[in-house]
């Protein structure tokens, strides 16, 4: 078995279109999930890796070695998760303990190496994806901004509200009411 590390999955979607390739390719995925692939083969020649990496490319994806990399997209993969695909209700999370656990480095370091590598601190990307999650709840309208603040482990509307603004330079009402949000909206990706 190999494993493959591989940027820029941050959904479901992704997981599926990684695996159909991989599939497509004649490979044999035995585990995919956000970031990692585990394939069936013991290794690929130089030409199944060329070939794959192109693909990957052209589906906007592509093949991580570096281990300082890797680190980085699993901390990603991880933050995305947790903020835009749990179900859990509440989001009150100490992501410095949890990050610390998951990737099984001290906090400091990997805070040091994700700010070196991607130019924005830990805290600042978990800003802005937590941002993404509200345009996205504000977008579909199911939630009070009471409780969508609630959900993403804010304090009180004030400082969610506060946040918003700071990084859209709209209020999450001045943005509900314009019905501008779908505009606003970034790919999870590309979000630093």
């Amino acid at each position: 078995m190999t494993t493959l590390f591989i940027k820029n999955m941050v959904c479901n979607r992704c997981i599926m279109v990684v695996k159909q390739e991989l599939e497509r390719q004649g490979l044999h995925p035995e585990k995919v999930t956000l970031g990692e692939v585990t394939i069936r083969e013991e290794s690929l020649t130089p030409a199944q890796e060329d070939t794959l990496n192109n693909a990957l490319v052209n589906l906007g994806f592509e093949r991580i070695d570096d281990r300082k990399a890797r680190l980085i997209d699993a901390i990603k993969s991880k933050i995305i998760q947790m903020i835009h695909h749990t179900d859990k209700v509440d989001l009150k999370v100490n992501w410095s303990s949890l990050l610390s656990e998951e990737m099984h480095y001290e906090y400091n370091y990997l805070s040091n190496l994700f700010s070196s590598f991607e130019g924005v601190t830990l805290e600042q990307y978990i800003i802005k994806q937590k941002i993404e999650k509200v345009k996205e709840l504000l977008f579909y309208d199911e939630l009070s901004l009471s409780e969508i603040a609630n959900k993403l482990g804010y304090s009180s509307v004030a400082h969610l509200s506060n946040q918003f603004k700071k990084i859209t330079g709209f209020t999450p009402s001045d943005m509900k009411k314009s019905r501008n949000i779908d505009q606003n909206r970034k790919p999870l990706d590309s979000i630093s």
